[in-house]
């Protein structure tokens, strides 16, 4: 639509724009380790042929500061070899070097290879530009091969009994509510 509205194209005119949805690579590589994004996050892509390599690290100073789980897309290249090592050097400021990384290539696709690893030992995984990597936040735990971003339940209910462990955040018309008859 960037270049659309560039051109002053009008729907109806001349051809017609069919917009798919799709899968992100974020949620599919997401569905492949767990439960990453199960709060907030965000995606900033490393690729610095569009987007000025300042831009890109003020957005990293932000989600680090921010304390988001991040997708990284477009982490290396041939000719792009070093803004990853950069991302992480950032990141580390704001993070843990134990925070959880998942380094996921071609997911879904033939080639399929899952890296469960550490911010501090990220890039030395083998990356490319059909890799995408999530960076956890300061909740997100290893589960097994499992990277897990908890949402707070264990500390809302009582396991043993499913009574609601504080009042008050369970009321009408959020999206938690329980039925009466709920059993964990």
């Amino acid at each position: 639509f960037e270049i659309l509205s560039e051109i002053g194209w009008k729907p109806g005119e001349s051809f017609s724009v069919e917009v798919i949805p799709c899968i992100t690579a974020l949620s599919a590589v997401a569905s492949l380790v767990g439960a990453p994004l199960t709060h907030d996050f965000a995606a900033v892509s490393l690729s610095d042929l569009l987007t000025p390599w300042a831009v890109i690290e003020k957005r990293l100073h932000a989600v680090g500061e921010g304390d988001f789980v991040v997708a990284l897309y477009n982490p290396q290249s041939k000719r792009r070899d070093w803004q990853l090592k950069r991302a992480q050097e950032i990141l580390l400021k704001y993070k843990t070097p134990a925070t959880p990384v998942a380094v996921v290539k071609s997911a879904y696709r033939e080639g399929k290879r899952i890296v469960l690893t550490t911010l501090d030992r990220m890039a030395e995984a083998e990356v490319g530009m059909l890799t995408t990597i999530l960076i956890g936040n300061a909740s997100t735990f290893r589960y097994r091969d499992f990277l897990v971003t908890p949402r707070g339940y264990s500390g809302k209910y009582d396991l043993e009994s499913g009574e609601i462990l504080h009042k008050g955040i369970d009321r009408p018309g959020r999206s938690l509510n329980r039925p009466a008859d709920f059993k964990p």
